[in-house]
């Protein structure tokens, strides 16, 4: 996974983090370890020379105009060499860079080029520091365009102690409570395409509150479980596993609702289990949005709160759009079935997808 990180903390430049495993980029894992534990102006000359190649991959536009960027400091992962040639292992190097903004030009956007060399998913993060806002978007293998970002008239007009960082610690846990409210409903909708479709598929077994308020309940309790435990670091699980699984519970679910159309002890279990996965793929969309010391529970609740409101508003809108016919005789044929065989097949989909992007890029 590669991160990009943009802090709009300065009245007419920006601070950018990058963190990415450069064994795609440099196309060897022996290359890239000799470079993270060089030495000497030789070495100095090729960190120049990768961050370059980082820069024209990763590019960052105001309007259509590309922004420079100045390398200002840079680290590599303290891993062994065993590590560094393990292509599972997680060994990202640091960049930070500072790009200028121009008063008058367009909104910012990364666009990445057609075949760049770098480790997919990307997470791409824009901060207003001085407002507390965070925005971050997700561009799967294939994406290449981010949305953009006007920051006309939102630039701080004066330098923020705190480039490139949201520190929730500044925060109360009632000032806390509504922001991660909002992390969580916005990781829903829009956001969250296929947590979506889950919980569509769950409401597509049948439109009963028992059913639907059952399923739900047994699925936040899940997610809320290892979204727990992957944030303290207790336990997590690599996303090239996380994000096919999710995929595949999809598709699953959407079978099922057609093979199987019951609610018992099976399902709910099957639900749960899905569950602690899509827990695990909260936390990876997060692990960039800094959770606090300070009444972590705090925020946590909140967060779980934010998805569960976000869950409800999409059963909202789809009982709005077909509640009314349930209790009809043709409800199950012609709605809830070619609807779960859709849900099933957007997840196989996705499923293979994101496997095939995983195989490749390893």
């Amino acid at each position: 996974m590669t991160r990009v990180l943009v802090s709009l903390d300065r009245p007419d430049t920006a601070t950018v983090m990058i963190d990415m495993d450069l064994t795609v980029l440099m196309g060897d894992p022996a290359r890239y370890y000799v470079l993270a534990t060089g030495r000497g102006s030789q070495h100095e000359a090729e960190v120049r020379s990768i961050t370059q190649e980082i820069t024209k991959a990763l590019p960052l536009f105001s309007g259509h105009s590309p922004l420079h960027a100045t390398l200002v400091t840079y680290s590599f992962s303290s891993k062994s060499r065993d590590e560094y040639m393990d292509l599972a292992a997680d060994k990202p190097a640091h960049f930070q860079f500072v790009i200028p903004l121009p008063a008058n030009s367009g909104p910012l956007q990364l666009r990445i080029p057609l075949g760049a060399q770098i480790d997919y998913p990307v997470a791409y993060t824009v901060q207003l520091p001085e407002r507390h806002f965070t925005q971050t978007r997700w561009l799967d293998a294939g994406q290449h365009e981010s949305v953009t970002f006007d920051y006309r008239g939102k630039l701080p007009t004066g330098h923020v102690d705190q480039p490139a960082s949201f520190d929730p610690d500044t925060l109360s846990w009632w000032q806390q409570l509504p922001v991660y409210l909002k992390f969580g409903f916005k990781h829903i909708v829009p956001e969250g395409t296929d947590h979506i479709l889950f919980v569509l598929g769950l409401f597509f077994l049948g439109i009963s509150w028992r059913k639907l308020l059952s399923q739900t309940t047994v699925f936040t309790i899940a997610h809320a479980t290892t979204l727990f435990l992957s944030t303290y670091g207790i336990f997590d699980l690599p996303s090239r596993f996380v994000e096919p699984a999710i995929a595949l519970s999809i598709s699953f679910i959407g079978l099922e609702n057609v093979l199987s159309p019951k609610l018992g002890r099976i399902r709910l279990l099957v639900v749960f289990a899905f569950g602690l996965i899509h827990g695990f793929g909260f936390a990876s969309s997060l692990s960039e949005v800094p959770f606090p010391h300070r009444d972590f529970i705090a925020a946590l609740i909140g967060f779980n709160f934010g998805v569960d409101a976000g869950q409800l508003f999409i059963i909202l809108l789809a009982t709005l759009a077909v509640g009314a016919f349930r209790n009809r005789p043709w409800f199950r044929r012609r709605i809830a079935i070619p609807a779960s065989l859709l849900i099933a097949a957007v997840g196989l989909f996705w499923a293979v997808q994101r496997i095939l992007a995983y195989h490749l890029l390893a």
